[in-house]
């Protein structure tokens, strides 16, 4: 069986800096440079993610929340304790 993990996120858009963020409730909030135009804060939301993680971008998918600021993501090849692990490092 294939390892994924599945995620909610927080996306906030226009930010001025770009960051994944792990609060003590493990709640990830994402800040991104880009808008929310054309795919572009979806685009940047995964090259972060892939960059965190280190993995490829190919691995990760934003399962729900397209067009809004709550989004799902399933990452692949990586269980939920690794991704959580890896995001919490600085």
């Amino acid at each position: 069986m294939e390892k994924k993990a599945i995620i909610d996120i927080s996306v906030l858009p226009k930010s001025s800096r770009s960051d994944i963020v792990v609060d003590s409730n493990c709640a990830i909030k994402v800040y991104l440079n880009s808008p929310p135009v054309d795919g572009k804060a979806n685009k940047e939301c995964i090259e972060l993610f892939a960059k965190k993680l280190k993995i490829s971008k190919s691995l990760i998918e934003i399962d729900k929340g397209e067009h809004g600021r709550k989004k799902r993501i399933v990452i692949h090849g990586l269980e939920l304790s690794e991704v959580m692990l890896r995001l919490k490092e600085k």
